[in-house]
C-alpha cells in the first residue's frame, strides 16, 4: 500500500435526533389501480417524489392527480418529508373517504399509520361526466364530508388518543362567496376548507400545496406567514379567475381558507389558516389545533407511565405532596423540552421560571376512594398579528 493520509469521517457527535412527525399527513384521493404495484384503499408511505413511479407505478397518465398532488408537496415541503397515500375508486365521494363507520376508508389509513398522522387532507377526482350538486357555491359532497371529517377526527383523539385535523378540498366553487355557507356559524374545529388552485377553471384546489405548506412548518406556525414566502406556484387562479381579480376576502369572511396577494409582493400566499367553526372557538387556527394536539399527545404519553402504579396516600386517602409536585414536574418538563425549547409555545423571556405551560394537580383528591386523578394543564399559545393598523403623518416643524 502505497503511503498516504486518509481521513475518516466520524458520525454522531452533533446529537441529531430523528425529525419530529409533527407534519407527518395523510392524503386520501381517488385514483387508479396498477398492477402489482398499487392497490386501492391500501396505505402507502411516500417519501420522495421519485417514490410514485419507482415503487407504485404511478405516472401521470395512470394517476394524473395523484401526480400533481405529490408533485406540489414534495415542491413545497421537501424532499424526504414523510406523507401517507389511500386511494379510492372515482366513485367514492369526500363523505365516504371519511366516514368512520366505514371501516375501509380514512380509519383504515389511520390505523395503518399508527398514530403518527397529525392530518388528513382529502382531494376527489370524480369519474368523467361526474355533475356535482352545488347548493352553496361548492359541491354538496364537500359539506356532507366536513360533518364525516369532524366525526373521524374526533374518533381518532378519544379513541386512539392520536388527535388529528382535516383539510377537506373546497370542489367545483362557483365564484360567487355570498352563496358558501357561513362556516362561523359552524362548529366544526377539526376541519377547514380550502377554495383555490393553480389551474384555472379547474373544479379542484392545489391540496399539495397546502399539505406542503401544512407539512413543512412547525406547530404554531401560520401557513400564511409572509416571511415563509409564497406557494411555489408562479399562477393561481379561484374559480375561472386569477386571485389578483377575484374576491379572497369574502372567501375568508365565510369562514374559508382561499389564496390572496399582497401590493408590492410577488406570489401567491394563504389567506389564513382558520377552521370551519366560530370566531370565539379556541381552536379556530389550525396552529392552535396543531399546538394544542401536540401538547396532548406529550401529556398523554407522559401520564400513561404513571397508569395503574401504586400510589402513596395520607391518612385520609388523599394525595401526598411530593408525589403531587413529581407529576406535576414530569408534565411540564416534557412539554417544556418538546415544545416551549422548540419556541412553538410562548413563554416570558423576561421570566427565567416561565416556561409557557402549567400543570396543576389538587391533593385534596382521595384516590382511594375514586382511583381517579383530576389533572389540569394549560399551555400559551403564541398571539398572530393578523391585523396591524399604521397611524401615519408628517412630524410637526417647530421654527
Amino acid at each position: 500500500m502505497l503511503p498516504r493520509v486518509k481521513i475518516y469521517f466520524e458520525n454522531g457527535a452533533l446529537g441529531s435526533v430523528i425529525p419530529s412527525p409533527d407534519g407527518v399527513l395523510g392524503v386520501l384521493a381517488n385514483g387508479v389501480a396498477v398492477p402489482n404495484t398499487f392497490a386501492l384503499g391500501t396505505a402507502y408511505v411516500i417519501k420522495h417524489f421519485t417514490d410514485l413511479l419507482d415503487n407504485l407505478g404511478i405516472t401521470a397518465v395512470n394517476n394524473a392527480n395523484i401526480v400533481k398532488f405529490f408533485s406540489n408537496f414534495f415542491t413545497m415541503a421537501g424532499d424526504g418529508t414523510e406523507v401517507w397515500l389511500m386511494a379510492f375508486a372515482d366513485t367514492v365521494p369526500l363523505t365516504d373517504m371519511l366516514d368512520v363507520t366505514i371501516t375501509t376508508n380514512a380509519k383504515a389509513l389511520i390505523q395503518a399509520a399508527n398514530g403518527r398522522l397529525r392530518g388528513l387532507i382529502a382531494t376527489r377526482t370524480p369519474a368523467t361526466g361526474y355533475a356535482p350538486t352545488v347548493t352553496h357555491a361548492i359541491d354538496d359532497d364537500v359539506y356532507t364530508a366536513q360533518v364525516k371529517a369532524q366525526a373521524l377526527a374526533e374518533w381518532a383523539t378519544t379513541t386512539l388518543m392520536a388527535p388529528l385535523f382535516v383539510i377537506i378540498e373546497g370542489r367545483s366553487y362557483t365564484g360567487v362567496a355570498s352563496d358558501l355557507t357561513d362556516q362561523t356559524a359552524s362548529a366544526y374545529n377539526r376541519v377547514g376548507i380550502f377554495i383555490g388552485d393553480t389551474v384555472t377553471n379547474s373544479g379542484n384546489a392545489c391540496m399539495g400545496m397546502i399539505a406542503g405548506r401544512i407539512a413543512s412548518v412547525p406547530v404554531m406556525r401560520n401557513i400564511g406567514r409572509v416571511k415563509d414566502g409564497p406557494i411555489a406556484s408562479l399562477v393561481a387562479f379561484i374559480k375561472d379567475k386569477s386571485v389578483e381579480k377575484a374576491d379572497p376576502g369574502s372567501i375568508h369572511d365565510k369562514g374559508f381558507i382561499t389564496l390572496r396577494t399582497f401590493v408590492g409582493r410577488n406570489g401567491y400566499f394563504f389567506s389564513d389558516d382558520i377552521l370551519c367553526t366560530k370566531v370565539t372557538d379556541d381552536y379556530r387556527s389550525l396552529t392552535a389545533r396543531r399546538t394544542i394536539d401536540k401538547a396532548y399527545r406529550i401529556a398523554y404519553d407522559t401520564l400513561l407511565e404513571e397508569l395503574l402504579d401504586e400510589i402513596p396516600v395520607n391518612e385520609d386517602g388523599t394525595l401526598q405532596v411530593p408525589l403531587v409536585k413529581s407529576w406535576q414536574a414530569k408534565v411540564e418538563n416534557s412539554i417544556a423540552l418538546q415544545m416551549t425549547a422548540n419556541r412553538e409555545l410562548s413563554s416570558d423571556i423576561t421570566n427565567p421560571n416561565d416556561r409557557g405551560v402549567e400543570c396543576y394537580i389538587d391533593a385534596t383528591q382521595n384516590v382511594v376512594s375514586t382511583s381517579r386523578i383530576n389533572i389540569k394543564v394549560r399551555v400559551r399559545p403564541f398571539g398572530y398579528s393578523r391585523y396591524i393598523d399604521v397611524y401615519l403623518g408628517f412630524k410637526a416643524v417647530t421654527v
